[in-house]
């Protein structure tokens, strides 16, 4: 039976943060993408193109005691990719090696903040 819900938590390089309850996050685990191109004589081709993997919709619990957006800064910052897991609400964990995307504004009253992620290879269930 498959079960949906709230995203229990992200680590970004080692640090947990809380995922906002109502946060509807989208995930492409990487791979082929697919795209029908139509040929002059009415037949049509695949076009694959090769994505890497992402996370879209995070909405973090940002702690300024705990210096959450700081750290957060610190990795948009790096020239590189660290280590991503998402918990989903089954218990279910996908591993990822990544970055951030987009902007990392900080929501003042909400005490949140969205973040987008993406990174080279796949994002790898892990377990079962």
């Amino acid at each position: 039976m498959a079960t949906g819900g709230s995203i229990q938590a992200v680590t970004l390089d080692g640090r947990e943060f809380a995922v906002a309850a109502d946060a509807d996050v989208a995930r492409f685990l990487g791979g082929f993408k697919n795209e029908v191109k139509a040929n002059g004589n009415k037949t049509a081709r695949i076009v694959k193109m090769l994505e890497p993997w992402h996370l879209n919709g995070i909405v973090l619990a940002i702690d300024d005691n705990k210096g959450d957006a700081e750290f957060i800064k610190a990795l948009a910052q790096r020239g590189d990719f660290w280590p991503v897991d998402i918990t989903e609400v089954d218990g279910t964990t996908y591993m990822g090696v990544g970055t951030l995307t987009g902007d990392i504004d900080k929501q003042t009253q909400s005490e949140t903040m969205s973040i987008s992620l993406s990174g080279e290879g796949d994002l790898s269930k892990q377990g079962g």
